[in-house]
């Protein structure tokens, strides 16, 4: 049987083509791996599995391949990693597209491709429709620790909180292949029926830093602006990307939006599974906003989002004069409203700051 893994995503049972495509190579190969190991019985395996490069395969000897029927098992399986050379070839293209629709019995055809960037080419297309077809996308860095809980959970049956996740990917990264070693190497660690926990990480002669950005995005979506803002230099010294940092706030931010909309069950109804363990987190640090401060907020990592990709201001400076206005205006709410005149002296003297960071010279007129 396909694993559990990706038995819902491909259809459930066994044979047929299974085309796997996308960016992150490693889960790709993986997939493959777990695939092949479903349907090849270890006695016969020498005799019932093909590994083909696609960059190197001969149209003849493929279709020779695929026409050999099992030996001694119930089923064969060929592996072409790279099939994206097939689509230039009309032969090959055709040989997989007439497999895709009428498998043979006993056949498990596994491909393997990332598809060339801006190719309009109609093969990758019709692959996905014809065959039992998943994609595999980088894990986006925001989404880094909720990943690795599920990788946990999913491959080796263990619990690895929250916490624990944050802190690893802040120290290895985001290289998948890495990662899925130190988790083997933690899970072994971990005692017994016991979750991986940071300090596990430790224990495992991990580095972890003192701080990583999804703290720092809780630091900020719950309103502690004095610490977040003390905190970002340390993030930009490690390298951090600006970038990234708005970005992930944004989604942060959306997700606050979220609750405040729909409440917790809706958040929890649009966050894929590996991510819904933060909903409470994230409801907990929605009772600080309201619609206007969060459009506020949003509106303003809009305008740092611009000024970075066209300006040659500091990044580190964007982000700290964005948090400090949002400081400022955490302590204007606890204020009582100045006279309109007052109002309309403030505003214009933002409008003027605003423009002079625009033209490089914050805080001047």
């Amino acid at each position: 049987m396909i694993p559990a893994t990706y038995r819902r995503a491909l259809g459930g049972h066994g044979g047929g083509v299974f085309y796997l495509h996308g960016e992150d190579d490693f889960r790709k190969r993986e997939a493959a791996k777990e695939i092949a190991e479903a349907h090849l019985d270890p006695a016969t395996r020498d005799f019932n599995f093909d590994v083909m490069p696609g960059p190197e395969l001969e149209v003849r000897d493929f279709a020779s391949v695929l026409a050999t029927p099992p030996m001694m098992a119930e089923w064969r399986v060929v592996l072409v990693h790279g099939a994206e050379a097939l689509a230039p070839q009309p032969a090959a293209r055709k040989l997989v597209l007439d497999m895709a629709a009428s498998p043979p019995e006993g056949l498990a055809l596994i491909l393997t491709a990332t598809r060339p960037t801006r190719s309009r080419a109609r093969f990758y297309r019709d692959i996905v429709r014809a065959a039992r077809s998943l994609e595999f996308r980088p894990v986006r860095a925001n989404d880094l620790p909720g990943f690795l809980v599920s990788w946990c959970r999913e491959r080796h049956g263990a619990e690895m909180n929250e916490d624990a996740a944050r802190a690893l990917a802040a120290a290895v990264g985001s290289d998948m292949g890495v990662l899925a070693q130190e988790i083997a190497k933690l899970v072994a660690m971990a005692p017994r029926g016991r979750p991986i926990t940071v300090e596990t990480v430790e224990e495992g002669g991990i580095r972890i830093p003192r701080l990583d950005p999804w703290r720092w995005f809780d630091m900020v979506g719950g309103r502690d602006f004095a610490s977040a803002t003390a905190a970002l230099g340390e993030l930009f010294m490690r390298g951090e990307s600006g970038v990234f940092l708005v970005m992930g706030l944004t989604t942060h931010f959306l997700r606050i939006g979220l609750v405040l909309d729909r409440g917790l069950s809706g958040l929890e109804a649009a966050l894929p599974p590996h991510q819904r363990w933060l909903a409470r987190r994230i409801q907990g640090q929605s009772r600080g906003w309201n619609r206007e401060s969060l459009d506020a907020a949003l509106l303003g990592l809009r305008r740092v989002d611009r000024l970075m990709k066209a300006s040659a201001l500091p990044h580190h400076h964007l982000l700290e004069e964005w948090l400090l206005a949002q400081r400022a205006s955490a302590g204007e709410a606890d204020r009582p409203e100045a006279p309109p005149r007052r109002r309309a002296d403030a505003a214009r003297r933002g409008r003027q700051a605003g423009a002079a960071t625009i033209r490089g010279r914050p805080g001047s007129r």
